[in-house]
């Protein structure tokens, strides 16, 4: 199948996350022939993939062949369809989900400091932080973790 340029449709789904970095690979007959399935859509195909199996009786092996993707990618999917619907489905978000840098421990040392000495500026939390620690901040870092602790 050859490459489809970037539309309004490829750019929304690549915002979100939803879009298929394996179209070629999609093999499946309804979305080489009806324009309604669209293999840049890594939902849909995702969905339509489980779907074969569970409705129309097809293997797993078949399917994803059909849809391009490894077994055990199919039985993620379907572990992801059981436990989360069809937002289950849906990619998710790269990246760290949390400041990873910033334990507990961390937070509780500039939590302290702040409240020992609270004219103290982001740029000596950064160096205490780094000679107690030996982990490097960033000022932004710092302020979003305590500005976190003042809402609860």
């Amino acid at each position: 199948m050859a490459r489809r340029p970037a539309d309004a449709k490829s750019r929304a789904l690549k915002q979100h996350g939803c879009l298929n970095p394996n179209a070629e690979a999609v093999r499946d007959e309804l979305f080489l022939s009806n324009p309604f399935f669209d293999p840049r859509d890594l939902l849909q195909v995702r969905y339509e993939m489980l779907r074969r199996v569970r409705e129309d009786g097809v293997t797993v092996s078949h399917a994803a062949a059909s849809f391009g993707v490894s077994r055990p990618t199919w039985y993620q999917a379907k572990r992801a369809w059981e436990a989360g619907g069809l937002p289950g489905l849906l990619p998710d978000r790269p990246g760290p989900r949390r400041a990873h840098k910033l334990s507990d421990e961390v937070v509780e040392a500039l939590r302290t400091a702040k409240d020992e000495r609270p004219e103290m500026t982001a740029a000596e939390l950064v160096a205490l932080v780094r000679e107690r620690f030996g982990i490097s901040l960033h000022r932004s870092s710092i302020d979003r973790a305590l500005a976190r602790g003042k809402k609860r």
